[in-house]
């Protein structure tokens, strides 16, 4: 265990949000989304949230430009509240985010850098994020 480091921030996944490059995205699923066959890269987090995983990953990544997010259009198209949750976790309004159909939505997964499957049983517990510039040094 690091200290300052949120401890769902496994090794394995600071080492995969570190290898990201700009743009690169990370969709952190529910446990209901079809990660292991769409995944190249899958990392699971049982007995997690979506929006718990979210912050922890915010905590050490920077969002890309706006729309840096993306979620799932839920099937009434209405903002549930594991979404309220994830726009609170990722630090940005709705404003900012882009709402995406589900297939469409599984199509981004194909490309993924890397796909977090959590512990989620909300339905439309999933989020798109974008990684953005890192901090320059001096």
């Amino acid at each position: 265990m690091l200290e300052g480091i949120n401890p769902l921030l496994t090794g394995e996944l600071l080492l995969r949000l570190d290898e990201m490059g700009h743009s690169d995205t990370v969709i952190i699923v529910d446990a209901h989304f079809p990660a292991a066959r769409l995944a190249e890269r899958l990392i699971t987090l049982p007995g997690t949230t979506s929006p718990e995983v979210l912050a922890a990953i915010r905590s050490v990544l920077p969002l890309d430009d706006s729309p840096a997010v993306d979620l799932m259009t839920s099937a009434d198209g209405n903002v549930l509240d594991v979404q309220k949750e994830l726009l609170s976790s990722a630090g940005v309004t709705q404003d900012d985010v882009r709402f995406i159909d589900r297939f469409d939505f599984y199509d981004d997964a194909e490309d993924a850098f890397v796909i977090i499957r959590t512990g989620e049983t909300r339905k439309y517990g999933c989020v798109i994020v974008r990684k953005g510039l890192v901090g320059r040094f001096s």
